[in-house]
């Protein structure tokens, strides 16, 4: 008893156009209620005078401006949103708002269901109609194959994913290998330059140590040539402080001594001749570096 006056309570107030539970309900001057999203998107697409309005379930035209809020069928819509349904009143069972019968059929041109008085209504007469479950099958046999498309689309969605997966690892393997080779080959070419350096350092060295001691031998020799030379000429000068008969004496020794007495010039290093430096190769260098880092990419 109770569940069938909630049913007729519900049916009460479900919309005649989206067949649900009334959403701000509003009536009309006939006495029908729809809900105010419903009726307004109805209104707009029959096209006819903006002023007139024509309810969808009597026909009969009315002033659009006159639609009003049914607070009562809000209250009951709210409280019967309160109530939970039994398994029984799950199963809802639609019946035509103008005739009050069951909604089997569905107009293919009007895209409404309708019941077997609609169809014979002058409304929907000649219009091609089918059974609601057949109409109902074949859309989700559309939606199924719908949902197959999109299931395949995701599939391939995931592959994609998969590929940019598989690409940045590989990039990323790849660039760090390459970095992995410029560091490896810099290092060789700054030991390579770290030992010719050395090399030409010790040479350098080795030319140094060579040139200052054959300098310091011409020092040594001219050091002892200046000597002998500052003592001739001392007994040079003495002899001529002495009197006639001691220059007499000794000057045969003197002369003589001065005839084989010569300047031996020290020896230098030619600037000529010395070994020049010769800096590496750079450019060619790195030209057979970057010919090896190309070769070791294939």
């Amino acid at each position: 008893m109770a569940s069938q006056f909630m049913k007729n309570l519900k049916e009460e107030v479900t919309c005649p156009v989206c067949l649900n539970l009334m959403v701000k309900p509003v009536s009309a001057d006939c006495g029908h209620t729809f809900c105010q999203g419903c009726i307004t998107v109805y209104f707009e697409s029959i096209k006819c005078d903006k002023k007139v309005f024509i309810c969808p379930v009597c026909r009969i035209s009315y002033q659009f401006s006159n639609l009003r809020p049914n607070r009562n069928v809000a209250n009951i819509v709210e409280r019967l949103k309160m109530f939970k349904p039994s398994p029984e009143e799950e199963q809802k069972v639609f019946n035509c708002a103008r005739h009050g019968k069951k909604l089997q059929l569905f107009c293919r041109k009007d895209m409404m269901a309708i019941c077997w008085l609609c169809e014979r209504s002058q409304e929907h007469r000649g219009h091609k109609t089918a059974l609601i479950e057949e109409v109902a099958q074949e859309y989700k046999e559309q939606l199924q194959v719908v949902l197959q498309r999109l299931m395949a689309d995701k599939k391939e969605f995931e592959n994609w994913k998969d590929d940019l997966q598989k690409d940045r690892t590989y990039w990323e393997n790849q660039i760090q290998k390459d970095v992995q080779n410029v560091r490896s080959e810099f290092k060789r070419m700054r030991d390579i330059m770290d030992s010719e350096e050395k090399k030409e350092l010790q040479k350098l060295r080795q030319e140094k140590e060579d040139i200052l001691n054959n300098l310091a031998e011409s020092e040594n020799e001219h050091a002892k040539q200046s000597k002998l030379l500052e003592e001739f000429i001392s007994d040079v000068e003495h002899q001529l402080q002495c009197s006639d008969i001691e220059i007499l004496q000794g000057v045969e020794n003197i002369i003589e001594w001065s005839h084989t007495f010569s300047m031996k010039k020290p020896k230098t290093i030619s600037r000529e001749q010395r070994r020049k430096f010769q800096a590496p190769d750079l450019q060619g260098m790195l030209q057979v570096l970057q010919e090896v880092t190309e070769a070791q990419r294939y």
